[in-house]
């Protein structure tokens, strides 16, 4: 008797759920294991950016576009009522919109200044550039 195993991948809801457990984790672990608080704040940060950037692609998968700058990350969240409204939305695609570590929204653009999409956080100062603690952090510097 010959047994049959058939192999199967990964579906994109695993991969996300793993990647969502990565950040939490990430989110608990690396503040206490770092022990530079700016440092921490800002892998926090690419960690939440490079998250929202990859359920961004999931809405995108159902709804082939990217919600509009106006609709902005909350259409991750509730349905858009602003055209274009998505076609196939299967949200919600996150269970609250996560901020930054000094306590401000994740930006958002479509279109974006350095790709398709700009998701960013401009530090602790909240002005665009900026050094050391104060440094933008978007989802351009993380390819």
């Amino acid at each position: 008797m010959q047994m049959l195993f058939k192999h199967r991948g990964f579906t994109l809801i695993e991969i996300m759920i793993v990647v969502v457990i990565l950040g939490i984790l990430a989110t608990l672990v690396i503040p206490r294991i770092i022990d530079r608080p700016d440092q921490a704040r800002a892998v926090k940060a690419k960690q939440d950016i490079r998250s929202l950037e990859s359920t961004l692609q999931m809405y995108r998968l159902d709804n082939f576009d990217y919600p509009t700058t106006a609709q902005g990350l909350k259409a991750l969240i509730n349905r858009p009522d602003s055209n274009p409204k998505p076609a196939n939305w299967q949200g919600p695609y996150l269970d609250r919109l996560p901020i930054d570590p000094w306590g401000n929204p994740y930006i958002y653009l479509n279109p974006g200044e350095h790709g398709t999409i700009d998701l960013s956080s401009q530090g602790s100062d909240q002005r665009q550039g900026g050094q050391g603690s104060a440094q933008d952090i978007g989802n351009w510097d993380l390819q």
